[in-house]
């Protein structure tokens, strides 16, 4: 284990994620600890606090939470994506739109705002954001049988969902800039599936991609970075997310993308906060085996100055051998330095 591991100041990170140089690849959200995990190991996931989160996180909940909309109708409860029916009848989006909330009227941000002062002071970067923007926040709303099918059959109305739930996000975004001041802005849309994305590139670029540059002029604006976490096969709409403005994509993930073309093709226009496979490395490898991925992962993707982060895939689930979390940790910042080291 290297000695004297401390969290990143902000300007190091700045660096890593902006190419300008950087001490040692960042960890951001890899101790992402999933289902079952904690209830198989417990106290003991304590001992990789040692391990720095680099960044720290002010995560509001997505503005779009129909549960605090005070919506005039009841709906059905579920625990997934495609589970309410919120807007079961296209009838309702008006009122939908109608009750979407007011940031200026959102007491998360007073909350927030000492805690946020007290990581600028410590010279931290910062991230604020939510999960689910433009595919997810739709799907769970409509259902994802519906959702795809109104791609086709009512694309006017996804048009005016989406427009409307910019206006909302953009709204938070600027509040963000102006009470908690952070240097990026973190969200999700599960855009792909094992082969490819959710929907053809072209329905992306005429149903989401606006949406996405609208938030991407707001964040660059702000002077905040844009990651987005899209598991999947994204491939095919890295174009238009790096139009948007995205800088940072999570996770390239594994056994769907092929990381050496991304690196390649798109690594002097993004940055990549790369996560390890928590499906298959990090349940059936032995720790050199893990330790073999975090070196194939910083040597694809983290370029002079930088350009990469290093995370967790996703949520590393119950099953996951013990030995193999403290590998990947700490093969992350041993070698993260050495290589950065090596770089011009």
């Amino acid at each position: 284990m290297p000695d004297d591991i401390t969290p990143m100041t902000r300007e190091d990170v700045v660096g890593a994620v902006e190419r300008t140089g950087t001490s040692r690849i960042p960890l951001v959200r890899a101790k992402w600890w999933g289902e079952g995990l904690w209830e198989q190991y417990g106290e003991r996931l304590n001992e990789l606090d040692r391990y720095p989160e680099d960044v720290m996180w002010f995560f509001g909940g997505n503005p779009a939470t129909p549960a605090k909309m005070n919506l005039p109708w009841t709906w059905e409860n579920k625990a997934a994506h495609d589970s309410s029916g919120v807007l079961d009848d296209w009838a309702k989006l008006d009122d939908f739109i109608a009750h979407l909330p007011d940031p200026a009227e959102d007491p998360r941000f007073d909350e927030m705002a000492e805690a946020a002062e007290e990581a600028r002071a410590a010279d931290r970067y910062t991230i604020f954001g939510w999960w689910n923007l433009f595919f997810e926040k739709p799907w769970g709303l409509r259902g994802m049988q519906n959702l795809i099918c109104d791609f086709h059959t009512d694309p006017e109305q996804v048009k005016k969902l989406n427009s409307a739930l910019c206006d909302t996000y953009c709204a938070y975004i600027e509040r963000a800039h102006e009470t908690l001041k952070p240097d990026g802005f973190w969200a999700s849309d599960d855009l792909g599936h094992q082969t490819g994305p959710m929907m053809s590139p072209d329905i992306f670029h005429d149903l989401i991609f606006p949406y996405y540059k609208r938030v991407g002029d707001k964040l660059k604006a702000c002077d905040m970075h844009f990651w987005l976490h899209s598991c999947g096969d994204n491939t095919l709409l890295l174009p238009d997310l790096v139009e948007s403005g995205l800088t940072v994509f999570h996770p390239v993930q594994k056994h769907t993308m092929d990381e050496a073309h991304v690196a390649a093709e798109f690594g002097d226009r993004l940055t990549f906060l790369a996560g390890i496979d928590v499906q298959h490395t990090l349940q059936e490898k032995d720790p050199e085996g893990v330790r073999e991925e975090v070196r194939f992962l910083v040597d694809t993707f983290d370029g002079s100055g930088g350009g990469m982060c290093i995370a967790a895939g996703n949520g590393i689930v119950a099953g996951t051998p013990f030995e193999n979390i403290e590998a990947f940790l700490d093969e992350a910042v041993a070698y993260g330095r050495e290589h950065r080291l090596r770089q011009p």
